[in-house]
């Protein structure tokens, strides 16, 4: 009991130097804080970080000169979606195939439409191969995103990445997609070793390598070598700290609507997980232990800009609580997904990182 008084008096004396410090630096406006602990935060200037790469600030630059090209809601049309969205990512896809020499081929698995991506130069390795999971909030970017995430890592740790075009919404609802990687990596599993084979992608891909963690040994089948969850955490999206931080320092994603009136979210993911329980093992395993100690050697990856970095960062917790081998990369003044600009010294940082996690952990 003293012991626990003691700390309470540290942490309480802690607190008051801070205070008393703030108040006497005159920096304007403070934040508010309310009985309920909700903060009002004033407005503020975020200055590019000073540990950012001039690519990266030059990036930073170019957005004030993109104000207004985004559109301000999702076209009804998915299809139409889904042109305009590769329609962007056209450049960045360009500037990708010219950094890396791959070859591309389309397939299907057990009637899953997959895509193998590999080194130009056939040189690649036979026993260990990747599967990816694309992101595009469960409903757009195959023909983008599952290029712009695997090239770099087939090229750089010449591996045979094979991209999976799970199903999505809107014509699809959970577990279509977790379905459609199981029947893939079970395919896998008739050439190669399950320690073999690791799994990635980022974004709504790296929510779903989460969930095909959980649901490989729930579903019989062994467990994959490693998984790369990047962009994304073990638990639902727009969730924690960072998915109102980003929505104002950031700007792609809104912030959570008011827990009052659910009605005004905008669902991202076009009704992927209507009806679904968002907090049960087979979404969230970062909310269930016995879920996460199943789990094999994990990296996660995010940026301190990005509404994905609080799911990030508890899933490493939570997996490290399991006794899970873990690693989290956290991209200085990255926002989402960053590591699909493949000039920026921050993204090619992390495809060297991503290579050796997967080279050492696939035995």
């Amino acid at each position: 009991m003293k012991k626990k008084l003691a700390m309470i008096l540290a942490a309480s004396v802690g607190c008051a130097a801070t205070i008393s410090i703030a108040q006497e630096v005159n920096w304007g406006e403070r934040p508010t804080f309310h009985e309920d602990g909700t903060v009002t935060v004033p407005s503020f200037d975020l200055p590019p970080s000073v540990f950012s790469s001039e690519e990266a600030k030059a990036l930073q630059k170019m957005r004030a000169r993109m104000a207004g090209a985004m559109p301000t809601e999702m076209p009804k049309d998915i299809a139409t979606s889904r042109k305009q969205l590769d329609k962007m990512l056209a450049p960045q896809l360009e500037q990708m195939r010219a950094m890396y020499d791959v070859e591309v081929s389309e397939h299907v698995l057990d009637g899953v439409p997959v895509r193998l991506v590999k080194p130009a130069d056939g040189v690649y390795d036979r026993d260990r191969v990747l599967i990816n999971l694309h992101g595009g909030a469960f409903s757009v970017c195959w023909e983008s995103c599952s290029l712009l995430e695997s090239i770099p890592i087939a090229a750089l740790g010449d591996f045979e990445v094979v991209s999976v075009n799970y199903r999505m919404a809107p014509e699809n609802r959970h577990p279509a997609g977790v379905e459609d990687v199981a029947k893939v990596y079970a395919q896998l599993l008739r050439y190669h070793e399950p320690d073999h084979i690791g799994i990635y992608g980022c974004s709504a891909g790296g929510a779903l390598t989460a969930q095909t963690g959980a649901w490989l040994p729930a579903h019989g089948l062994p467990q994959a070598g490693a998984l790369g969850i990047f962009g994304a955490g073990g638990v639902r999206f727009r969730a924690g700290d960072s998915a109102y931080v980003a929505a104002y320092i950031d700007g792609s994603f809104p912030p959570p609507p008011d827990r009052g009136d659910p009605t005004k979210d905008w669902d991202i993911t076009r009704g992927y997980f209507a009806g679904a329980d968002m907090e049960g093992a087979d979404i969230s395993p970062a909310l269930h232990q016995d879920v996460l100690k199943k789990f094999p050697p994990t990296l996660l990856l995010t940026g301190t800009r990005a509404m994905d970095m609080s799911p990030a960062i508890y899933t490493n917790s939570m997996l490290m609580k399991a006794g899970v081998e873990t690693d989290l990369i956290v991209g200085e003044g990255m926002g989402h997904c960053y590591i699909m600009m493949p000039t920026l010294p921050e993204s090619q940082d992390a495809y060297a990182a991503i290579v050796a996690f997967f080279k050492e952990h696939l035995k």
